[in-house]
This record gives structure tokens, C-alpha cells and sequence, in this order.
């Protein structure tokens, strides 16, 4: 298992996304693009700068299955290839419709471990006109903490991130009791990888890991157990096993409660039990993005995806075919941490790397000054 230690990038003010607003009457130059290919999942955010915070003009989001049978073995299919083929098309004729020069697009764990990742890029460049990076554990977990750090509660003393992605699930721990309340987010921003734990009077890192098992990875994983209740037991199982070098997990007394403790989580997962617990049968941004679980109101709706099983899931009109086959291993990840670490504070950041990336391109231009 490689660990990855992490610094926060700084963006230069706390931005939040701001509703999604036309494009007439803006610049080539205004606009910024950020795209994620992960696992499961192609995105793309376009926006703009506004007041120190940024206005989305354009969002894409498209399932691809990127990753099938990627655990198994240890390529990229053709069958998702060309599905995200056809999703990289649709970014690419919006990026030349819209005329966006500032642009980062990224590949995350799918594209790190498929032995074809490196040969597929090139062929997304020569079929699409785009050029993705394949982005490191630690670049990953850099951007996700930036996306979430305006969420910090001004009473957190000890932070820990989650982002439960498709092919990998980031954990970063980080102290902020020395910091002010008021600075906790930009000091949040601040940290950057590979530096040293920061200052008297700063964030600090505890320690952070990238474990190479999503939603899609445990899936398959343990696809060969029909039994479900043991599968779930063994998801949640296997996934703790691999937290072994996190130092927080070996400092863990299990089931003890951290005070001044804070979880943020970013995910599918997460975002999707955040709008069941609130009865929504058609999903809201607005509502879920920012809002707070106890672990009972979580473990509430993970005992009820159990209770109806995996036709009752496909079934429900809220989760959608994709998600009502991948929830439940997304569960298994996250009530293994809240067992490790019980907390009634729990945030759900309806956000990600794409956010992270526009906070950090826009700072490095200057261009979220408002915002301090």
C-alpha cells in the first residue's frame, strides 16, 4: 500500500460556486474549464470569476464506466473506452464552442493503474483534440481538501476529509486547534504536499493515505458474493484492513468519540445518503451541498439500502441504475470510518477535484482577490 503524505494547495480566497448563469457577454479570457475522468465518472465544470467567489457558465457530467472490470483485469475495456470516448467528445465541442483557453483537465486511478492508461490518453488526444494528465495520489487529495475547506466549522480542532471516489478513497487528517476560526479555511488552503507539518500557528497534516478501492473497485472486488449482508461485512472489513499505515487508524481507539472532531465528506456516496436521508426524489445541489449528518441518520439510510436489496434499489427513482449497483460499497467505505471515528458533525460537500481546480487556477491568476 503506498501512502502519500499531503500539503493543501492555497487558494487565494474561500470561493463558493455560484449558480449556473449564461455565457453571453463574457470573454474567451474569463472563462476557466476544469475536467475529472475518474473511475466511473466524466466531469467538466466551465466557469468564470465573480466577486471572489466563481459563477458556473457550463456543467457536464456523464456515468462512463471508465474502470469495468479494471480489478479484474488490469485494463481499460473497449466498452468503456468508448464510452468515455464519446463523453470526451461532447467537452471537447463545448471547450472550442465556448472558446476556453484556461484549461486543466485530469485522469485520476483508473488511468493510474490500467496498463493501457498511458496508450488510451494518447488516443483521447488524437480522437478528441484533448490533453489529459494522469494526477498523483497526493495531487488528488490536494485538490479535493481545497473544494471542501469553506466548509470548516469555526468549533473544529481536528479535521478529517474523505473523498470516496470510483477506483480510490483519500483520507487526510488535519489539526487546525492552533489556528483562529477565521483563518481555518485559507490555512486549509495553505498546506501544500511534501512540505514540512506547517507552523505553531498553522494547519498541519497529520497524515494522509490514497487507498486504491472506490465504489467501483470494492464492487467488484466482492461481486462473486451473492450473499449481500456478508458482502457489505466483507467490503467493510477489507477496506479497514487496508488503512493500516493511516496514523490516525493505528492512534484509534474504535468506537471513541474525537473532541473537537470534524468529518467532511465529498463523494457520490455521500451526496446521494445526504438527499435520501432528506426524502428528495429528484437531487438538489442547493439542499445537499453543505448540509449535516449525524452517523444514526446515515446509518439509517445505509440499513434501509440493505433492507430492500438490490432489485428494491433499482427500483428507487432517486438513485439511478449506476448508482443503485455502486452505493452500497461507497456505504461499507464510509460507515467503516464513522465506526472508527463517531461524529454528529459530519458535513456533505456536494464538490471535488473540479472545484479544486478552478479555485487553484483562478488564485494563481489573481483573479479571487474579492473573496479575502
Amino acid at each position: 500500500m503506498a501512502k502519500h503524505r499531503s500539503r493543501r494547495g492555497r487558494a487565494g480566497g474561500i470561493a463558493i460556486p455560484l449558480p449556473v448563469v449564461p455565457a453571453a457577454a463574457l470573454k474567451p479570457g474569463e472563462l476557466y474549464a476544469a475536467l475529472d475522468l475518474g473511475t466511473n465518472s466524466c466531469r467538466m465544470l466551465i466557469a468564470t470569476p465573480h466577486d471572489g467567489h466563481f459563477r458556473i457558465i457550463d456543467a457536464f457530467s456523464k456515468s462512463v464506466r471508465l474502470g469495468i472490470d479494471l480489478e479484474r483485469t488490469g485494463a481499460l475495456s473497449k466498452q468503456g473506452i468508448g464510452r468515455t470516448l464519446q463523453a470526451l467528445r461532447v467537452c471537447a465541442a463545448k471547450l472550442t464552442k465556448m472558446n476556453v483557453k484556461k484549461t486543466r483537465l485530469v485522469a485520476t486511478e483508473a488511468c493510474r493503474r490500467a496498463v493501457n492508461g498511458q496508450h488510451f490518453l494518447v488516443q483521447v488526444e488524437r480522437d478528441t483534440g484533448l490533453k489529459l494528465e494522469i494526477i498523483t495520489p497526493e495531487e488528488e487529495a490536494r485538490l479535493a481538501v481545497i473544494s471542501c475547506a469553506p466548509l470548516v466549522d469555526a468549533e473544529t480542532t481536528q479535521l478529517l476529509v474523505i473523498d470516496i471516489g470510483g477506483g480510490s478513497t483519500e483520507l487526510v487528517w488535519i489539526d487546525v486547534a492552533d489556528v483562529e476560526p477565521h483563518r481555518r479555511a485559507s490555512e486549509i488552503m495553505n498546506l501544500r504536499p511534501g512540505k514540512s507539518e506547517g507552523g505553531a500557528t498553522g494547519a498541519r497534516v497529520i497524515d494522509w493515505i490514497s487507498i486504491p478501492l472506490g465504489v467501483a473497485t470494492l464492487h467488484e472486488r466482492f461481486i462473486d458474493v451473492s450473499d449481500e449482508p456478508a458482502r457489505f461485512a466483507l467490503m467493510s472489513w477489507y477496506f479497514e484492513e487496508q488503512m493500516a499505515a493511516f496514523k490516525p487508524y493505528l492512534g484509534a481507539s474504535v468506537g471513541s468519540v474525537v473532541d473537537g472532531f470534524q468529518m467532511i465528506g465529498t463523494s457520490g456516496t455521500i451526496t446521494t445518503i445526504g438527499a435520501a436521508h432528506l426524502g428528495l426524489r429528484r437531487y438538489d445541489r442547493r439542499r445537499v451541498d453543505g448540509m449535516r449528518l449525524t452517523g444514526d441518520e446515515i446509518d439509517v439510510v445505509i440499513q434501509r439500502y440493505l433492507a430492500v436489496g438490490h432489485e428494491g434499489r433499482l427500483a428507487d427513482p432517486s438513485l439511478g441504475r449506476d448508482r443503485a449497483a455502486l452505493i452500497m460499497s461507497g456505504s461499507a467505505i464510509l460507515q467503516t470510518l464513522l465506526r472508527l471515528w463517531p461524529t454528529e458533525r459530519i458535513r456533505v460537500a456536494d464538490r471535488g477535484l473540479r472545484e479544486g481546480i478552478l479555485y487553484a487556477m483562478m488564485h494563481a491568476d489573481g483573479a479571487l482577490q474579492g473573496s479575502q
